[in-house]
């Protein structure tokens, strides 16, 4: 197992940021698919909890945050700010804070805050607001090196709950899922130093699903799933290589990120529309199944673990969630947990680190056979739904009023004294 998820992150990081060890440099992690690299966790947590190495107020938003050495970037909006901040990892102190105006008010849902994860690559940061505010800063100061206003130049609407979709970087693009139906621009590249335009694809509104990448047949792929489907595109110029229809038209979204399982490729949402199971060939894409069963996701991103599925069926506003694992290829279910409850998944050192939307933090072993929870804390009285991020072995979590450092990492063992022989 160990093998084949050395062989997967090593593809994939083919097409994402450099990172250092420890980072949690974008969304989901140093390889955007939950799993950090390089963590050990304690196999338990003291009696309250795991340790709390700091926490802060907070504005509205539900951006997690990113972070790169030694600094966290949070996003969030105060007042009618939306705000980056750069702290300091492991004590919280600002080390610098850009603004821009926002007016977006939600409608839908009264969050007004941003939703994408901030992208860290090459001591920049990227970030997309939730009125569609591109941007490009300085890791180091907070310096505006461009920005663009997305809604604006491509005439895009507000969706439902305003910009939800991280870019991704791939082939030396910021690629990103700006919805410009109007302007065939439903997925722009912009060049990563100035930001200009050097491509736009696809009459696709967006989604709030971030896309994921692929190297297979000696070639990269974007994956995108934008508001009624799942493709896979040449980063290089736009070219669509694969396209499926995925969502519904009405009051739906898609929100899970696509997942990519060897030369396979999975997709979930809820609101009828459930799973979508296809195989990526050098010439054309076929797709194997598509079904509600086992697995119909409102916005959680499962976890891949040993080439098996583990990940949240469910809604978190409506009827009840279950955590399950399960084998795309079959949609047999390994085990599942019923009434659990909606939540975000991140995987470490073989376990799983799940924040439910109540505010509970769970820890369990990453399993192909059972469920085993090893620990569990009420983190927040409050509705959680911004994804955590990992680094160093301390655990960055937020509701929508306080961020919290927690601290996960396993102490090291003391080195024990060498004695001579006389």
């Amino acid at each position: 197992m160990k093998i084949i998820q050395t062989i997967l992150l090593l593809l994939v990081s083919f097409t994402n940021p450099i990172c250092h060890a420890g980072d949690w440099p974008q969304i989901l992690g140093p390889y955007r698919n939950g799993h950090a690299a390089g963590e050990t966790l304690a196999a338990s947590w003291p009696s309250g909890g795991p340790e709390v190495k700091w926490q802060r107020p907070v504005g509205s938003g539900f951006a997690g945050l990113a972070v790169s050495q030694n600094t966290a970037v949070l996003f969030h909006r105060v007042g009618d700010q939306e705000t980056v901040e750069a702290l300091n990892a492991e004590t919280g102190e600002v080390l610098w804070k850009q603004t821009a105006p926002v007016s977006y008010r939600g409608t839908f849902n009264p969050n007004d805050g941003p939703i994408a994860v901030p992208l860290i690559h090459n001591n920049q940061i990227y970030t997309f607001g939730i009125a569609g505010r591109l941007q490009c800063l300085d890791l180091k100061n907070g310096k505006v090196i461009w920005s663009r206003d997305t809604h604006k130049e491509f005439q895009v609407g507000e969706g439902y709950f305003g910009v939800g979709s991280t870019p991704i970087i791939v082939d030396d693009k910021l690629l990103v899922n700006v919805g410009g139906k109007r302007k065939h621009a439903g997925v722009v590249a912009f060049s990563l130093d100035r930001g200009f335009t050097q491509w736009q694809a696809m009459q696709d509104d967006a989604s709030y699903s971030s896309p994921t990448s692929a190297f297979l047949h000696g070639r990269y792929y974007a994956i995108f799933i934008t508001r009624l489907h799942l493709a896979g595109l040449d980063p290089k110029n736009g070219n669509v290589l694969f396209q499926f229809p995925f969502g519904k038209r009405g009051p739906t979204v898609n929100g899970a990120d696509p997942v990519v399982v060897g030369n396979h490729v999975f997709a979930t949402s809820s609101y009828g529309v459930g799973g979508f199971w296809g195989q990526i060939e050098q010439i054309g894409t076929r797709e194997i199944w598509r079904s509600e069963k086992p697995m119909a996701s409102q916005y959680t991103t499962p976890i891949e673990y040993d080439g098996k599925l583990i990940g949240i069926d469910g809604r978190q506003d409506i009827g009840t969630a279950r955590l399950i694992c399960f084998d795309p290829e079959t949609r047999k279910v390994k085990w599942e947990e019923n009434n659990f409850g909606y939540a975000t998944l991140l995987e470490a050192d073989n376990k799983l680190i799940i924040m439910k939307t109540d505010g509970t933090l769970v820890l369990a072993e990453a399993s192909l056979e059972t469920y085993k929870e090893l620990a569990s804390e009420q983190i927040f009285n409050s509705t959680t739904r911004a994804l955590p991020a990992l680094s160093n072995g301390l655990l960055y979590v937020r509701d929508g009023k306080t961020l919290k450092c927690l601290k996960l990492g396993a102490d090291a063992p003391a080195t024990p004294e060498k004695t001579t022989t006389n």
